[in-house]
């Protein structure tokens, strides 16, 4: 496809600024003023539009396609939520503005309420004393979660040095607790697809500060030991983090907070259906117990009476992790999709999310293996190491997907599954949707073991085949279709 600037055509012009009515007559100090006259291209209004669609069309996305994306929720985005989103009343309010001005007049208290209520629902569905909104995605939430924990010790005055962490868990879990100072250890995967308790009491000492769970963790499990695995980290003086990224598999069914999770972050840009993926905002509030409140970052929304205010008086804080409110809209976005489904529709939402894994593996695994085939919760995990014996890896099997209108699943994730494939389909797609999957996942096995050479020319719809990916981030080329 053509850049835009190589369909300019002088003079072609799309669009006419208003002419300035106003008579402002001052002029920018020189030192502004452009040297040169600004490049942009000459193009008709139907051009740009056509250029725009057409690049549109050339990608995945959630409301095209399926997009089973193991451990990243990609479900489908109610547009009631954009809509609410789009309201002038929140996207004319000022990161600045007062809360109350010298007159008295309310002029952000709308904001700081839904803030101060997705706090207070947010504590109710995971069992949390607290929420801070600030974090502007999960990584965030993450390493703010690890500095609360931070905090709390070196006020105790305890000797921390390490951090537990599944060698199933997410990447950004060692990232997270390496940039808060500690250094990491990996407890090993049994048997059954959860963390091992033997070898997990083996590294558990004095000096382990936390312990970081995904739960379910990503190979979809729900760990039958965990409120004894909270109960010895407290008893060895540790705190226990909760990798909220699989949350939508127990909404309504557990909460965190009652299995002894001391700080929890959430993904509302996953769990709560704001838009995931792309580059876009997201949100990674964090949750606290009522002993770590005060380490929450500032401000902190309060409630006093019928007003909200802002308090940044709080000596034991980490401090602001970010500016303003977080990231507003998603929040005002995730606020509305938890009012709209209450108590009953989010636990739907957790229960078609583990229904539609648990069909989709049954239906699957006579053709790829299952290395952990004991029941699942909202994802899971499939190996194509049979088809990698007849040269099909994982990599052929999604890029195979791709020509088929799917979006592939994750694949070489979690590390411990050779040439693994997770798959979450979530709640929001139907029967249909998950048949043809599964059907098309069926003919990809019997492709695979009757002409695997076929497999080398996937993708063949996409407008690039296939790419030098380690190349490709180490020289980037932004400039050019080739």
């Amino acid at each position: 496809m053509q850049l835009i600037f190589e369909k300019s055509k002088p003079p072609l012009v799309g669009v006419k600024p208003p002419q300035n009515d106003t008579g402002v007559e001052k002029k920018l100090d020189a030192k502004y003023l452009r040297k040169d006259k600004a490049l942009l291209p000459s193009v008709s209004e139907p051009d740009v539009i056509r250029h725009f669609t057409n690049l549109s069309k050339m990608n995945f996305g959630v409301d095209s396609h399926f997009y089973p994306l193991g451990s990243c929720t990609m479900k489908y985005n109610p547009k009631f939520t954009e809509t609410i989103a789009g309201f002038h009343g929140f996207t004319s309010v000022h990161p600045m503005l007062p809360q109350i001005d010298n007159k008295g007049t309310e002029l952000a208290q709308g904001a700081l309420e839904v803030i101060y209520e997705l706090e207070k629902a947010m504590c109710e569905i995971t069992g949390m004393d607290e929420f801070t909104t600030q974090p502007m995605a999960g990584a965030h939430g993450e390493l703010t979660g690890v500095m609360i924990i931070a905090a709390y010790h070196k006020q105790k005055g305890n000797r921390k040095k390490y951090i537990l962490i599944p060698d199933s868990g997410h990447g950004t879990n060692p990232a997270s607790a390496a940039v808060a100072g500690y250094e990491v250890k990996s407890v090993p995967t049994d048997k059954n697809g959860v963390m091992d308790l033997e070898a997990f009491k083996g590294v558990l000492t004095g000096e382990v500060a936390a312990v970081m769970l995904t739960c379910p963790n990503t190979l979809g499990l729900f760990n039958p030991h965990i409120k004894e695995i909270c109960d010895l980290t407290h008893k060895a003086g540790g705190l226990v983090y909760y990798d909220g990224a699989n949350l939508n598999a127990i909404m309504g069914k557990a909460r965190p907070g009652d299995l002894g999770f001391d700080v929890i972050h959430l993904n509302l840009h996953k769990t709560f259906a704001t838009p995931h993926g792309g580059g876009g905002p997201g949100a990674g509030p964090v949750g606290v117990r009522k002993d770590l409140v005060k380490y929450l970052p500032l401000p902190r929304v309060e409630k006093n009476g019928e007003k909200y205010s802002l308090n940044f008086n709080l000596p034991h804080s980490i401090g602001e992790i970010s500016s303003f409110y977080g990231n507003f809209l998603v929040l005002l976005k995730a606020y509305a999709y938890i009012v709209f489904l209450g108590k009953e529709g989010l636990l739907e939402v957790s229960e078609n999310a583990v229904l539609n894994a648990n069909y989709i593996k049954a239906k699957l695994k006579d053709y790829y293996d299952v290395p952990y085939d004991n029941g699942c919760m909202h994802e899971f995990v499939l190996s194509a190491s049979r088809q990698l014996e007849k040269g099909v890896r994982a990599l052929d099997i999604a890029k195979a997907l791709i020509d088929k209108g799917i979006h592939p699943p994750t694949i070489y994730f979690p590390l411990i599954v050779k040439e693994a494939m997770m798959i979450e389909p979530t709640e929001t797609e139907s029967k249909e949707t998950l048949d043809k999957f599964i059907e098309i996942m069926i003919e990809l096995a019997r492709l695979a073991e009757t002409n695997p050479e076929a497999f080398k020319e996937f993708p063949k719809t996409t407008p690039v085949g296939r790419l030098d990916e380690a190349k490709a981030a180490k020289d980037l080329d932004l400039c050019s279709l080739k």
